[in-house]
């Protein structure tokens, strides 16, 4: 899979710190206003955080740096460090639980899938923070993330969104005359393409489209996106992540599921496909549709021009996903890492990981042209795109004309500003668990009905959830 180009580190602007942490969590001050809460203790500030997708060196940790190279010029004695989790989402959701459970581990702040939030803030793991540490900046959609029952844990710091990637040579050739993100505003439009591009397959082609649906994060993803198009208001738990859901409900969200994922229309591999599978699945020509995260709108353009690739928001609605920066309750530095979290959660900050390739948390990032990322102003290019020993860019992203990925403020925004959550719940591993595994019938040869299913998934989620 091609990687989204490399940006090279640069000092960025120093940035106004916000209060993060709330009047209970320190004991002489606030971050910012130039007093040292009585509790920190001065050295290396632990940031503990899955794996960068825009890879070695990326932007994370460039921002990182950054943020190093302010502190060492006031001799400030903090320095923060990265500390990337291997493995699979959910290994790293249980190599954190057990680390700040158990103590093995001095992490200070910990970079949370949006779904792990509740969890990590009802087991008392990391700390509340101020109301005012998620401001009117932040997308409404990607700001409910950070809380949980009413209170701020947590601060949006990368998000991401369902997005439907097409081939517009293979619609072309096929005769489609309209192949842009208007005419693809629902699943029947998409469907209804399938036997345009049957009649007419071009070469390599095999099916529709093709998206997430082996036994991990990929199938419930999937699984939410159709349920919330089928239901309005769709949630499955309370206000308190209890399960609030219906038989009736859950036989609307897995008849749209099956009806999307329809063997006449969808891949085979589909059924056994992660992020990287179907992706390479679609680079190689076997579908002219795919439904993918943000990065791969980057890493596509490594091999596609804008002639061949398009983007649209997925039909109906589409999942938020994304990562929140939390202060851990274990940390002897909780006010200036709370510092840290503001530096990289600023608008300039997440003005760089758009222009790297993330999802931005910020509508200011999407919309403001003033704000910018320091080291593309470093570098005189709006992507801040790294070079071949040659000289030649291998940056292929088409930006906009203030160096924005092209996408970003008509297709990404809007899409996360309509975007859903997942079920929110303290017990979300075992929602997910439990939607993986009772889904996994409707993809066997011998599928149940609606309502059989619905029946069976209702009766697990109610045993995983109690009320």
């Amino acid at each position: 899979m091609a990687r989204l180009a490399r940006r090279p580190a640069a000092t960025l602007a120093r940035l106004l710190v916000l209060p993060l942490l709330a009047a209970t969590a320190c004991t002489g001050g606030r971050p910012g206003d130039g007093q040292t809460p009585a509790a920190d203790v001065p050295g290396d500030i632990v940031v503990a955080s899955g794996r960068d997708v825009t890879g070695k060196n990326g932007v994370r940790q460039q921002l990182i740096d950054a943020w190093n190279q302010r502190q060492e010029q006031q001799n400030s004695g903090y320095h923060a460090r990265l500390v990337e989790l291997p493995g699979s989402a959910d290994e790293q959701r249980s190599q954190l639980l057990g680390a700040l459970q158990s103590g093995s581990a001095h992490y200070d702040v910990v970079n949370l899938d949006v779904t792990w939030v509740p969890e990590f803030a009802e087991a008392g793991l990391v700390r509340r923070l101020s109301d005012g540490a998620v401001d009117h900046d932040v997308i409404p959609s990607v700001a409910g993330t950070a809380r949980w029952k009413g209170k701020v844990y947590a601060v949006p710091f990368n998000s991401d969104v369902g997005l439907l990637y097409y081939r517009r040579d293979y619609l072309s050739r096929a005769g489609v005359q309209r192949t842009g993100p208007d005419a693809i505003r629902t699943w029947r439009d998409l469907l209804g393409l399938g036997d345009t591009l049957d009649a007419h397959p071009p070469k390599g082609y095999q099916k529709l489209w093709t998206t997430q649906l082996a036994a991990y994060e990929g199938r419930t993803v999937n699984a939410v996106e159709a349920f919330a198009s089928a239901t309005d208001d769709f949630a499955l738990t309370d206000d308190s992540g209890r399960y609030d859901g219906s038989p009736r409900e859950l036989t609307d969200g897995i008849a749209e599921l099956r009806k999307r994922t329809a063997k006449p229309y969808t891949l085979d591999s589909a059924v056994s496909s992660d992020e990287a599978s179907s992706l390479s699945d679609f680079e190689d020509g076997r579908t002219a549709f795919l439904r993918q995260w943000p990065y791969a709108y980057g890493a596509l353009h490594q091999s596609f021009t804008e002639q061949q690739l398009g983007v649209a928001p997925l039909p109906g609605r589409a999942v938020l996903g994304g990562q929140n920066l939390a202060v851990t309750m274990s940390s002897q530095r909780a006010g200036k890492a709370a510092e840290l979290i503001t530096y990289l959660t600023s608008a300039q900050s997440e003005r760089c990981l758009l222009d790297a390739g993330f999802a931005a948390t910020r509508t200011s990032a999407y919309t403001d042209d003033g704000v910018r990322c320091a080291s593309s102003s470093a570098s005189g290019s709006g992507g801040s795109p790294s070079a071949s020993p040659t000289g030649e860019s291998t940056d292929h992203m088409p930006r906009d004309a203030a160096g924005r990925p092209g996408y970003a403020r008509g297709i990404l925004l809007p899409a996360l500003q309509r975007a859903v959550s997942r079920p929110r719940t303290p017990l979300y591993g075992a929602f997910t668990q439990t939607f993986i595994a009772q889904l996994g019938a409707l993809f066997t040869d011998d599928p149940p009905s609606d309502a059989v299913l619905a029946g069976r998934l209702d009766e697990a989620l109610r045993r995983a959830l109690p009320g």
